[in-house]
């Protein structure tokens, strides 16, 4: 590829849009608003809080209760250790103190220095110009009138022709069939094969048995005696610390000296630049109202009182189908599922119950202290029943537990 396969081409200028030219609008703006135009004030009326008052009452009983840290974190009874501190080797100067400071023996006491007031006399500065109260709202407002609501009509009540049909769906479509008797389900009543009475004992009241507590000693307390001897009321402090040679310190600065008479200069900048000019205040411009309330006084007629006609109630007839008065006796199904699945199981006794099983020898104790049983007829089987007890010593309160 070569330049010269590309070929020259016309180069023409950029053509810019030029805007048109602004041309003002010769109507006049009327700077009405929708919210001017359609909205009408109503009374204020103040609305009723929807928030429910607080009614509930606070507890006054104190709660006692037991922190984590209290319970958990309890102090060591271990001997306090020695602090670890340099031994001191201060000896205060048996000269007396001159309680004097560097500001004291540099700064010496100078006396008062009179100033003269800078400040200008306080001569009034009154303007003479009055204020022009013309403002863009006075200038630019028109008054429109206001035009005339529209009213709409209400239509007529017609009441319809065509007389109500009383007729349902339960009346058009319910025939009353009489239905099959219901099945009753329930199995049939049997005897108690058993003529054994209850057993009152249970596992709790046979293992369980109640141990002998001793009686709780309680000493008496000892009769309190009063001392004889008086009680000294004095304290380390006011024994010891009498200060007999004491008296108060007496301050060293010196006294500030309080300037009396003279007359004080109350004026300040605010006071002399800034006075109060003689205006009067003008009143808010209103608008002329232009709505003529009616005279005549509401007649509080609504649609229903001035429409509605009372029709009599229309008794409406039954269609149920009557009773048929009481049925015979008719026996009781008893077919369900639990009686006919069911099987009765013998109730037998359960192995960890006895002091040895029957059927069973024991072969060992295992290192957690389980006695392992395994029965007399599979004596070479893998088959074993492991029997936990808690306490070996008392046959009354053991734990046990087979395991295949």
């Amino acid at each position: 590829m070569d330049w010269r396969d590309f070929g020259p081409h016309k180069v023409l200028p950029m053509k810019i849009h030029q805007p048109n030219q602004f041309v003002p609008s010769e109507e006049h703006m009327d700077l009405l608003t929708t919210y001017k135009q359609d909205y009408n004030p109503y009374p204020i009326c103040r609305v009723d809080l929807i928030k429910p008052r607080d009614s509930k009452y606070p507890c006054g009983d104190k709660m006692e209760c037991l922190p984590t840290y209290k319970a958990d974190y309890l102090p060591w009874n271990q001997p306090r250790r020695e602090l670890l501190r340099p031994p001191q080797n201060y000896q205060p100067a048996s000269t007396k103190f001159d309680s004097r400071t560097t500001h004291q023996d540099d700064y010496s006491m100078k006396g008062l220095v009179n100033t003269v007031s800078c400040k200008p006399p306080a001569v009034p500065k009154l303007c003479h110009v009055p204020l022009e109260d013309l403002t863009n709202y006075k200038m630019s407002y028109m008054a429109h009138p206001l035009e005339k609501r529209f009213v709409y009509e209400p239509e007529k009540f017609r009441p319809s022709e065509i007389p109500f049909e009383s007729f349902t769906t339960h009346k058009e479509s319910y025939r009353g069939l009489m239905g099959e008797a219901a099945k009753s389900l329930k199995p049939p009543a049997r005897p108690c094969g058993r003529d054994t009475p209850f057993s009152t004992t249970t596992e709790f009241r046979d293992k369980y048995q109640a141990w002998p507590t001793p009686q709780v000693f309680s000493r008496a307390p000892a009769a309190y005696v009063p001392p004889e001897e008086k009680m000294d009321l004095l304290t380390t402090v006011q024994a010891h610390y009498t200060y007999p040679k004491g008296a108060p310190a007496q301050p060293c600065r010196p006294a500030r000296s309080v300037k009396k008479g003279g007359h004080f200069e109350s004026s300040t900048t605010t006071k002399d630049d800034y006075k109060q000019w003689a205006s009067v205040r003008t009143g808010p411009v209103r608008p002329v109202p232009q709505l003529n309330l009616p005279t005549e006084p509401l007649d509080c007629l609504t649609t229903t009182r001035a429409h509605y006609v009372p029709h009599p109630p229309i008794a409406t007839k039954s269609c149920k189908p009557p009773w048929a008065g009481p049925r015979g006796n008719i026996p009781v199904e008893g077919q369900t599922t639990y009686t006919i699945s069911f099987t009765p199981k013998e109730m037998s006794r359960c192995l960890a119950s006895y002091p040895e099983p029957p059927g069973y020898i024991f072969e060992e104790t295992d290192a957690l202290g389980h006695r392992i049983y395994r029965p007399i007829s599979q004596t070479g089987s893998r088959r074993s029943s492991c029997l936990s007890v808690g306490d070996s010593e008392n046959p009354n309160q053991q734990e046990l537990a087979v395991s295949a």
